[in-house]
């Protein structure tokens, strides 16, 4: 998710001076391994899995599970969104992903004719949609070929945004929610090493190096305290943790209304997903995790709640989004706001941003088969590979229940321009 911010939320940017961006260039090649290092340092795998690689192996609609008893109308609304969003972009910027699917994804051009077709395509009718998409696209079998065989499966979670009670003042037992401290530098290592493509870290500049940023231990026990950076405080401390791992939520005040949060940063620390950190004290089994679960075991534990919590050294802050509608959505990293059951995070170093996808899954609650065009909107920290996605869920109970039980394999399909790639 998943830490499923980008790290997962809103594309956020370092804002370091170009004097800062020259000395973490001189730093960066021997601090990257460092960094890297560093990622993959809880727990360290005897033999690092390699890379995926993504291939594609071309198919048709009538070959998709259960495409024929989509609910073909309810794509529009999120496809447009998509395509509101692309005609603000230059025209020559590609899409994204890579090797065969960053090809026939092409770029902002080759999308326009057919979001001005889309747009003309009456609200409601699911054969008129269902028939531009079988007309306009091809669907794709996405597999990874760095395993032997290749395999098509891959894990898929979800995620939500959560509702929690808060106030804009401190009250006995709160926890804030900090703003990005104007010294966080953040890295697009791939800027710098082509085979870090994709990945980013975070830290802050200290007499000329790029030097690691205070993690979750540190902050929570004052680092970054007297220094007026608390946008909201969450009653209770746990809901705070959450709310980092989904990356965005509502904020119930207690002075009255409601303040809508969204990533602004990350510390640059991994992230370490606590339901491993409770398989490895024995406390519940890995089929037994969930975010109920997690969360049971923290309200049952207060006194070692903490310290579990301070396992995950990964930390985020927020901003304030105001002039949302409430019926809407957070926005996700491609700039558009989230569309329930209808848009997906993905690792953006493989998966355009912005296409649409088929996914076949099991659903987190019937367990019954679940098969739905999805867009591609959003990415997330811990969202890594060519088969790996993140549903989002929505807001309020039942989305979090839903996105708190979804993990499971399942295949997917990209939905690309018939007219691009060859």
């Amino acid at each position: 998710m998943r830490q499923n911010q980008d790290v997962r939320r809103a594309g956020v940017r370092g804002r370091g001076r170009e004097t800062l961006r020259c000395a973490i260039g001189r730093a960066l090649a021997a601090l990257a391994l460092v960094v890297l290092a560093g990622c993959i340092a809880v727990p360290v795998p005897q033999t690092p899995a390699p890379p995926d690689r993504l291939s594609l192996t071309p198919t048709s609609f009538a070959a998709l599970p259960g495409w024929a008893e989509e609910r073909h109308a309810e794509i529009l609304p999120a496809f447009a969104a998509t395509c509101r969003r692309l005609a603000t972009l230059p025209p020559d910027r590609p899409l994204g992903g890579a090797e065969a699917a960053a090809q026939r994804a092409g770029r902002v051009a080759d999308w326009l004719p057919l979001c001005a077709e889309a747009a003309t395509l009456p609200q409601g009718d699911g054969a008129a949609v269902r028939a531009f998409f079988e007309r306009r696209f091809r669907p794709w079998l996405v597999q990874n070929v760095a395993t032997s065989p290749p395999d098509p499966f891959g894990l898929f979670t979800g995620y939500y945004e959560p509702e929690v009670a808060g106030s804009r003042r401190r009250r006995p037992g709160s926890a804030p929610l900090y703003q990005r401290p104007p010294e966080l530098v953040q890295v697009e290592l791939g800027d710098f090493a082509e085979d870090l493509r994709g990945r980013r870290t975070a830290g802050r500049v200290e007499q000329g190096r790029l030097v690691p940023f205070a993690s979750r231990a540190e902050i929570v026990r004052g680092a970054l305290e007297n220094r007026r950076l608390e946008l909201l405080w969450v009653d209770d401390p746990i809901d705070a943790f959450f709310l980092q791992v989904q990356g965005s939520g509502r904020v119930n005040l207690a002075e009255g209304g409601v303040a809508r949060v969204g990533f602004a940063g990350q510390n640059g620390h991994p992230y370490v997903p606590i339901g491993r950190v409770l398989v490895e004290r024995g406390a519940m089994t890995l089929d037994q995790v969930s975010t109920q679960s997690i969360r049971a075991w923290l309200a049952a534990n207060p006194g070692e709640a903490a310290a579990v919590m301070d396992r995950n050294p990964s930390y985020v802050f927020f901003r304030e989004i105001r002039g949302l509608d409430p019926n809407e959505g957070p926005p996700g990293s491609f700039g558009v706001p989230l569309t329930p059951e209808r848009s997906i995070a993905v690792d953006r170093s493989y998966i355009p941003l912005g296409i649409p996808v088929f996914i076949d899954v099991p659903h987190p609650i019937t367990g019954r088969p679940w098969r739905r065009t999805l867009m591609a909107q959003d990415t997330g920290g811990a969202i890594r590979g060519a088969v790996r996605g993140d549903v989002f869920w929505g807001w309020g109970a039942a989305a979090g229940e839903a996105a708190g039980r979804m993990r499971a394999r399942g295949v997917w399909w990209l939905l690309l321009p018939v007219t691009v790639g060859g």
